[in-house]
């Protein structure tokens, strides 16, 4: 379990960055060689998620939903300076429920 989060977490950390780099180039008037660690970035957030312990790459990155909204609320408070506000962590928070019950929901085995 712990070892899915830290995946998670390091995917998510991977894909914002990512993301942020294009957007910060497109949209902040940055260099467009911004886009190069970007898309190292993004490789690594997809490599990641096939480190997760999950029997199919839907039920892994349906599970990460979760968590990516969770961390894109920890960017814009450290990266972006804007605090989330109260429906904002309402909202992460059950997003992170449904990511916990879909990843560590007690399953059969796959067929």
């Amino acid at each position: 379990m712990a070892s899915a989060i830290l995946v998670y977490a390091g995917a998510a950390v991977g894909e914002i960055a990512g993301c942020f780099a294009f957007w910060a180039w497109l949209r902040l008037g940055k260099s467009p060689l911004w886009v190069v660690p970007g898309v190292l970035s993004l490789m690594l957030f997809a490599w990641l998620l096939t480190r997760v312990d999950a029997a199919f790459a839907g039920r892994a990155f349906a599970a990460y939903g979760g968590v990516y909204i969770a961390a894109s609320l920890v960017w814009l408070w450290a990266v972006e300076g804007q605090r989330p506000d109260h429906w904002d962590l309402l909202g992460a928070a059950l997003c992170l429920g449904g990511a916990a019950v879909i990843l560590f929901g007690p399953r059969a085995a796959p067929v």
